[in-house]
């Protein structure tokens, strides 16, 4: 009878097959000779790590992976179950996409419910290594087992998964934010400034005005508390627990004020959002501020500015407009959410800007490169400004071009209530369009309707087949 091969027995057969001694396999591996000796021919044989089994699958010529279908019996059986070995073995497994390998540890670890601590620390280790993709299994296995809702653990994994999720996608950004909603005030308090601030942003880019509101009215409440209790702490002479957050906390405090701004202007309440912009525009008192939290004060300082001449242009004050084009040269960042400001003024006011498309037309053409959520909603926004300003001046053939541009940008995104309003834009002026832009129309709108036929003649072949 055949027996069952094993990392060693498989190790051997290369070893002869190769004509190789242990030392020249540790001279090929870095690993030591008599390390190699214990793996192979102790009693009971010492374990191998997942770092050992690559260096020796590379030293035979395998890919990485070599032999990880046998690895279990090192680290996750029936009987035992080792954590050093076994995290970094389902990290591996992660990395090259072995999901076959993963759900057979999974079963293993599963019967016993304290194992979830161990998926945990799998996903923590993935999302540490700016690996968010292969993370979320985890953080959906951790929610999945753990039994107890209100733990960190839990919590943590939603707030990770929250984030692993996030994306260009305009309808699973939404799904994200309405999964992990529920569980932002129950964090530990750093994470919470973290979700509230994503959130925030997240809300931003989807241009729901409301929740950005209400999420940026959350963070500075919370901010404003946590600062009190970090300037308490620093009086006492007690030993204090560090405040865990990815930024420093100036920047939770001035985004609370911003992202708030920023909700109400697009609500029209213009003076009330100036009223937010001067509770950022000067945070040198916030204290302690160490280099990057100076840094950050000076950047809330130039959001001001550019948000009071935002501000400014919309409540129709455009005599300002040549120190706007001044503020926006010195700072090129601001040229992008600048440009929408001034082009949806123009719309509104009836003025000219050919002058300042002229002068910002090779940043204009770099406007494609960015690719975040927040950068691809301001595109969509300055594409559809521009679109509607050029077919008000009657240069309707460059403004449909645009709108165009704007239509599959938003179809791309699934951004469906930008694509709504950019089809209809079209609709209106379609007589003037081109035959290569109805031909471009067509196929970006008809591309949803033809996907949507798929689904029901699939729903339609399941019920006549049942």
């Amino acid at each position: 009878m055949d027996m069952q091969p094993t990392i060693r027995s498989e190790i051997e057969k290369q070893l002869r097959e190769k004509g190789y001694t242990l030392s020249k396999l540790g001279e090929l591996t870095g690993i030591n000779s008599g390390n190699l000796s214990e793996i192979l021919n102790g009693n009971p044989p010492r374990a191998i790590t997942i770092r050992q089994l690559d260096a020796i699958a590379a030293a035979f010529g395998y890919q990485p992976g070599w032999l990880y279908e046998l690895y279990p019996e090192e680290c996750a059986t029936h009987e035992r179950v080792s954590r050093p070995r076994v995290i970094p073995y389902l990290v591996r497994c992660a990395e090259l996409g072995r999901k076959d390998l993963i759900e057979q540890v999974v079963a293993v670890l599963m019967e016993n419910p304290k194992n979830v601590s161990i998926l945990f620390a799998v996903g923590e280790q993935l999302y540490e290594a700016g690996k968010r993709k292969e993370s979320t299994l985890f953080y959906r296995l951790v929610i999945d087992n753990e039994k107890d809702n209100h733990s960190d653990r839990y919590l943590i994994s939603q707030y990770r998964l929250f984030r692993a999720s996030l994306g260009t996608d305009v309808e699973e950004n939404w799904k994200a934010v309405i999964r992990f909603e529920p569980y932002r005030n129950r964090l530990p308090e750093g994470y919470r400034l973290d979700g509230l601030l994503q959130l925030a942003n997240t809300c931003y880019a989807l241009k729901k005005w409301e929740y950005v509101f209400k999420f940026a009215n959350e963070l500075q409440k919370l901010s404003t508390l946590v600062y009190r209790n970090e300037l308490r702490k620093r009086k006492s002479k007690r030993a204090r627990e560090a405040l865990n957050t990815e930024r420093h906390l100036v920047v939770y405090y001035g985004q609370g004020y911003l992202m708030k701004g920023l909700a109400l202007e697009n609500l029209g309440r213009y003076e009330e959002a100036r009223q937010c912009v001067e509770e950022y525009a000067d945070l040198s008192w916030f204290e302690p501020l160490d280099e990057i939290g100076k840094k950050e004060v000076e950047k809330f300082r130039l959001r001001a500015v550019a948000n009071r001449y935002t501000l400014d242009m919309l409540m129709g004050k455009t005599d300002i407009l040549p120190d706007y084009i001044d503020f926006l040269s010195e700072n090129p960042k601001e040229i992008l959410p600048g440009l929408i400001t001034i082009i949806k003024s123009a719309n509104q006011y009836n003025f000219t800007v050919d002058h300042i498309l002229r002068q910002f037309s090779e940043h204009i053409k770099h406007f494609e490169e960015q690719q975040d959520a927040i950068k691809i909603s301001e595109r969509l926004q300055f594409r559809y400004q521009l679109a509607v300003y050029l077919i008000k001046k009657g240069n309707i053939l460059e403004g449909l071009d645009h709108t165009v541009m704007c239509i599959n940008l938003s179809d791309a995104t699934r951004d469906y209530d930008s694509f709504k309003r950019c089809v209809a834009l079209f609709w209106v002026y379609r007589q003037h369009a081109t035959d290569q832009q109805k031909v471009t129309f067509q196929d970006v709108t008809i591309r949803g309707v033809i996907d949507i036929e798929k689904d029901f003649a699939l729903s339609d072949s399941v019920t006549r087949d049942s």
